[in-house]
């Protein structure tokens, strides 16, 4: 019983808690369109885009720049080769990458369940194969998976910024270009940020053994370990199922569906890893010089992400923006969760490397996207998103501060229409409708200071209230028949939604929902808001939709977590109502790396401090770090260790194995919508 509890806990607390910041499903096709060509339904309940969202997107192609063709043009720029293939094996056995699936967006048809100008985005972010960014010495693989690598050209091999997510694709795309170009050792790696798109496929370019010998310097932002790890703990699983709809992880890829993720087509299925840096970037701005290419470092934490950095290249008057500048303006709340953003941190971190690089620099190239040449148009983009992101933050505080709330400011503030004229300050991955209302929520938090709404009801509670009210379900269907109808899909779920949480067995009243939410999505310019409905359309007709799971973690992940933080995270897991009537204490102690902790519970609660052992302890572990890691990464069992001589255990295990057991398998199946467990 003790090996298998503290087993379980273990793998729950590794397995079910680190979830990368993105994920792709169906990144071998298999349930995409069979035929998207003949614009196809890929489901059965599905509906054609009605006719107003045909003159929505009509309205929106008579209004936007698109005579405005130079991403277009730079995205091509450089172009020197692609592949024969277009998909990328794991190594397991799967398709861990299919650049193939999408192959709709390239037939020249414009497609009215699409907006336009989303449909524009997902046509560049199509581009693939490898592109020289200056002659000679930078290039960049992309079309790969989510992100692009980028290869800098040094005296005797390659310096390589970011790897992508899969340890198969950046391996593919390393194999590609010295095809190409001719082989030549990798001779540094640096990641610009503590995303896994960024680092995951570190093991596709290097052996672990080199970095940790330091013959390979494997440079990062300071902090990048604690947020690679951190950052999806917590809340971990939840954020999982919550990608479900953001990044529309099971959609089919289909004029329907699934279309792009804003920043890059998808995510990968491959193998994920992560080796720790052996050089950190401490300083705001820091100058390395490695394998004859001299490179000053910009820190900008808080931005894109809580550990990250840009890199200027003096020699070729080149600017690398990480994924602090893109092809879109990103997303302050991610809504798979995540810590809000600062935006005007961000803005003032692009201001710094406009002034500071900007000024000279002939190429502007990043982590996502197509770069930028001629130092007009870098300058162009750079203030085109400083501003945008310090008009969010400051137009949305000067709103606020009048009294508009975080339950009015999506139907209040709008972008400048300087902006809205500028592609590259569109809202692909964000949205200023969820945005704005993150801005609030940072300075604010999420009450608008009305009561009824500090501690409203639940919506399956409140809900049957609004349904009598109105008259019953089939007066709600009927007006939300006739809101459809006209075209009012906001008012239409507005209501619909709450017939749905008072019966949520109503298979009509979720089909009509379903509807609803289908045209709201065909018309968002943004790919995430566009996913979350197109997914809640699913789910409410067909229920969580079966597919290839997302990655969740693995060994370089575990090896990663600290134990701190794998114990505050077994003090989530725990379902403190199965031992509200117990206390203990146990000390955990691993001699390798010196670590010593007290764990206790009191009061349904877990707690643990570190650096200290209990004279009153009920119980001692003794492990090595490294063993702890085995039974973490289910390679091991705990019994297994202590036969083995590799752990000791002092002291009463009973209490120990009540909490144990007390410990909740997390999986990412809950509901989220009414109605749709399966």
């Amino acid at each position: 019983m003790y090996n298998k509890t503290l087993h379980l806990a273990l793998a729950i607390a590794l397995g079910g808690g680190i979830s990368p910041c993105v994920f792709a499903a169906d990144a071998n096709g298999a349930a995409s369109d069979p035929a998207p060509s003949q614009n196809v339904h890929f489901d059965s309940k599905g509906k054609a885009p009605s006719s107003y969202t045909v003159d929505m997107q009509n309205t929106v192609r008579k209004t936007l720049p698109f005579a405005d063709k130079r991403d277009l043009e730079e995205a091509k720029k450089g172009f020197i080769a692609a592949p024969p293939y277009k998909k990328i094996m794991a190594d397991a056995g799967n398709v861990a990458w299919n650049m193939g699936s999408y192959n709709f967006l390239n037939e020249g048809k414009d497609y009215d369940s699409i907006n336009p100008s989303l449909q524009r985005q997902a046509v560049l972010n199509t581009a693939y194969g490898l592109y020289e960014v200056v002659p000679e010495r930078i290039y960049q693989v992309r079309g790969f998976d989510l992100a692009n690598i980028t290869f800098i050209k040094g005296d005797t091999g390659w310096i390589v910024f970011d790897t992508l997510l899969s340890k198969e694709t950046a391996r593919a795309a390393l194999d590609f270009i010295n095809e190409k170009l001719g082989k030549r050792p990798v001779v540094a790696v640096v990641i610009s940020h503590s995303h896994a798109d960024h680092f995951g496929g570190i093991r596709g370019v290097v052996d672990e053994a080199d970095v940790r010998s330091g013959k390979i310097p494997l440079i990062a932002p300071q902090g990048f370990m604690e947020h690679a790890v951190a950052e999806n703990v917590y809340a971990g699983n939840a954020m999982n199922r919550r990608a479900f709809l953001q990044y529309g992880l099971l959609l089919p890829h289909s004029p329907y569906g699934h279309v792009d993720m804003a920043i890059g087509k998808n995510a990968s299925i491959g193998n994920m890893g992560l080796i720790e840096p052996n050089r950190y970037i401490a300083k705001d701005f820091e100058t390395l010089t490695i394998d004859g290419i001299e490179m000053e470092f910009q820190s900008t934490p808080g931005t894109e992400a809580p550990a990250e950095m840009n890199t200027w290249f003096p020699q070729f008057k080149a600017f690398w923006a990480a994924e602090n500048i893109t092809g879109t303006i990103h997303n302050i709340y991610t809504l798979r969760g995540a810590l809000v953003r600062d935006p005007l941190v961000w803005s003032k971190n692009i201001n710094n490397a406009l002034y500071r690089y900007g000024q000279t620099a002939d190429v502007m190239f990043a982590s996502h996207s197509w770069p930028r040449w001629g130092n007009e148009r870098i300058q162009d983009v750079m203030r085109a998103q400083r501003d945008a992101y310090a008009n969010l933050n400051n137009a949305v505080l000067h709103a606020a501060n009048q009294g508009v709330t975080i339950n009015e400011i999506q139907n209040v503030y709008k972008l400048p229409e300087s902006l809205k004229n500028n592609w590259a300050t569109h809202s692909y991955h964000g949205s200023e409708e969820h945005n704005s209302r993150a801005v609030i929520n940072r300075y604010l938090g999420y009450w608008d200071a009305n009561p009824a709404t500090l501690m409203p009801l639940s919506p399956k509670d409140s809900a049957p209230l609004y349904v009598e009210m109105m008259g019953g379900a089939d007066k709600i269907m009927a007006k939300g028949q006739s809101l459809f109808d006209q075209g009012k899909y906001r008012e239409a779920y507005e209501i619909l939604n709450k017939l749905v949480y008072a019966e949520p067995q109503n298979s009509k009243a979720k089909d009509l929902l379903a509807d609803v939410y289908e045209q709201v999505g065909y018309q968002k310019e943004s790919a995430g808001v566009r996913n979350s409905f197109l997914s809640a359309a699913y789910e409410l007709r067909h229920g969580m939709p079966k597919g290839l799971p997302p990655k969740t973690g693995g060994p370089d992940m575990i090896r990663g977590m600290s134990t701190e933080l794998w114990l505050e995270y077994l003090g989530i897991a725990l379902d403190g109502s199965k031992v509200a009537d117990q206390h203990f204490i146990f000390n955990l102690k691993t001699p390798d790396n010196g670590e010593q902790f007290v764990v206790e519970l009191s009061n349904s609660t877990l707690t643990n401090i570190k650096g200290q052992q209990a004279s009153n302890a009920d119980l001692t572990i003794t492990l090595d770090r490294a063993d702890l890691e085995g039974v973490m990464a289910r390679k091991t069992g705990f019994d297994q260790l202590v036969a083995a001589g590799k752990a000791t255990v002092e002291g009463n295990r009973k209490p120990f194995e009540m909490l144990m057991a007390a410990i909740t398998p997390f999986t990412p199946t809950f509901e989220l919508l009414p109605g749709t467990q399966q």
